[in-house]
């Protein structure tokens, strides 16, 4: 088949307008904001975990620095995610020890290399798009609702939590009722600025268009400022320590060295460990996935990740994350949604919010603790409305309930428990649906006369369709007529054919005529 030049020369137009080289002026102030809001992630999931908080930015600068070498995500952000925050803080208890934990994800790095080079990357195409759009505006919500504290200035000390409750009588709701009764007026002039300036941004070409400046780069910038300004001259106002970024500062070389901490290789016979290690791969490598999928899907020039490779990124990832004391390494959808909210374009963004990662833990820790977190939970607000937009609510409504009920279904499954188990349960009820339609519309049954009968089987026939099948057979009148027709038909299970022969040799009792027709497929007539 002849090659359209004009078509191979608009693709190498594309992919190179979409190089990393040209697209710096963009990638640049994305990888900053990303670093920014990575920050108090990271150590939000750390904390969450009950491992050293540093674990959770080293992870972070692992995330951004390692993964873009192997993975062809054009605008996914990896670090350490919530997700696992319940199996790090289980795993930590049950191991006793750090060192031992770390272990566990060299293991869980070892075997996503694995599952990369058998090609498991597949399986996240088997998630409906329903689910997948779920998920993202579940994350949205929990965006809204699990910043709205720190925009008001009420520290709930689990920034970056995507947990519906957050201990034993706390939860979601119990936040944001105790912030509203806590408002800190500093914190709450800073987050209306900061949306200002985003949706003016947002509303405006001119401002769009900039090379350098982002809305939610200007926007922490112009928080930042004002808080300083509060404390020359409105010291009522001004924000404590506990309400800005903390990073530890680094003082002199030794303290970089006591930045890492090592695996335990003893522990490698340690059954516990192997079990945590199989644990981590498995949770990572799904939650990687799905976040690669909803990136793809947010992607303005809808670009299609290879999964297989992604798994290989990951497993690096973690190999290295575990070796120097970091904790385990995901895609992750927040990240990912602010890159592309921020302007980023290409997967130099990911690596460079790495390496500005890497730079505000050794040198700039003393100016990014200026930082407020009001600053930065209203750009995480936005990026949530963004991704929890009414437009999707009315969109998936006008698809139809078979797609409409798994999306809120799986809405507010990951609300009420979290990620994985919300998109399981998402899963389930579109599965429900596929099943219920392939139900209904793999066999139909017409009146051709009077007394006869033509049954049709469409697509393929499998376990499902075996109840609806034997209720339409036991429907016949005594005494009628019926063809099978197989002319659309390409598969016919088992259990399906049991029924068929069980009729057949039952019908003489009622005097019904059963005659076949159209079963040509080589397969279907060795069955039949």
């Amino acid at each position: 088949m002849p090659v359209d030049p004009s078509a191979s020369s608009a693709g190498d137009s594309v992919a190179s307008s979409l190089s990393p080289l040209r697209n710096l002026r963009h990638d640049i102030p994305a990888a900053l904001v990303v670093a920014l809001v990575a920050i108090p992630l990271c150590l939000g999931v750390a904390l969450a975990s009950g491992a050293p908080l540093l674990a959770g930015v080293l992870a972070g600068i692992v995330g951004g620095i390692v993964v873009p070498f192997f993975s062809r995500s054009a605008l996914s952000v990896s670090g350490p995610a919530a997700g696992l925050t319940a199996i790090i803080l289980v795993a930590l208890q049950d191991l006793h020890s750090f060192s031992a934990f770390l272990l566990a994800v060299v293991i869980a790095g070892a075997i996503q290399l694995l599952l990369g080079f058998l090609r498991a990357g597949s399986i996240a195409y088997f998630f409906p798009s329903a689910v997948i759009e779920g998920m993202l505006a579940a994350i949205g919500i929990i965006l809204i609702m699990k910043q709205f504290p720190y925009a008001v200035g009420f520290d709930l000390g689990q920034f970056g939590s995507q947990e519906f409750a957050s201990g034993t009588t706390d939860n979601t709701f119990s936040g944001i009722y105790a912030a509203l009764a806590h408002v800190e007026w500093g914190a709450l002039l800073i987050s209306l600025l900061c949306l200002g300036i985003l949706i003016v941004w947002d509303v405006t070409p001119a401002l769009k268009r900039q090379n350098w400046f982002s809305g939610p780069l200007v926007a922490v910038l112009a928080g930042t400022l004002l808080n300083l300004g509060f404390s020359q001259f409105l010291p009522i106002l001004h924000l404590s320590a506990d309400s800005l970024v903390q990073l530890p500062v680094i003082h002199s070389i030794e303290d970089v060295g006591r930045l890492f901490q090592f695996p335990d290789w003893r522990a490698l016979s340690n059954q516990e460990v192997w079990v945590v290690g199989v644990t981590i791969a498995i949770v990572a490598s799904l939650e990687s996935l799905l976040s690669i999928e909803a990136a793809d899907k947010l992607d303005p020039f809808k670009r299609r990740t290879p999964l297989d490779g992604e798994l290989i990124g990951q497993g690096v990832a973690n190999l290295v994350s575990g070796v120097i004391g970091g904790l385990p390494v995901t895609a992750v959808i927040v990240r990912s949604s602010a890159n592309i909210t921020a302007g980023g374009r290409t997967k130099a963004s990911a690596f460079l919010h790495g390496i500005f990662l890497l730079i505000a833990v050794i040198f700039l820790a003393r100016a990014l603790n200026l930082i407020p977190l009001a600053s930065l939970a209203t750009v995480l607000i936005v990026v949530g409305f963004k991704l929890a937009h009414p437009r999707v609510f009315r969109h998936m409504f006008h698809l139809g309930k078979t797609q409409y009920l798994p999306f809120v279904i799986t809405i507010v499954a990951v609300l009420f428990t979290d990620l994985l188990i919300g998109v399981g349960v998402g899963l389930v009820v579109g599965l429900f649906f596929v099943l219920r339609a392939n139900y209904h519309s793999a066999l139909e049954l017409r009146q051709e006369g009077p007394g006869n009968y033509l049954l049709c089987f469409k697509r393929e026939l499998t376990f499902v369709n075996k109840a609806r099948l034997a209720r339409l057979l036991d429907s016949l009148p005594n005494g009628s007529s019926i063809t099978l027709d197989g002319a659309q038909v390409a598969f016919i299970d088992h259990d399906v054919l049991e029924v068929i022969r069980n009729f057949e040799q039952s019908a003489p009792l009622r005097q019904i005529h059963v005659y076949e027709q159209h079963f040509d497929n080589p397969v279907l007539s060795a069955k039949i």
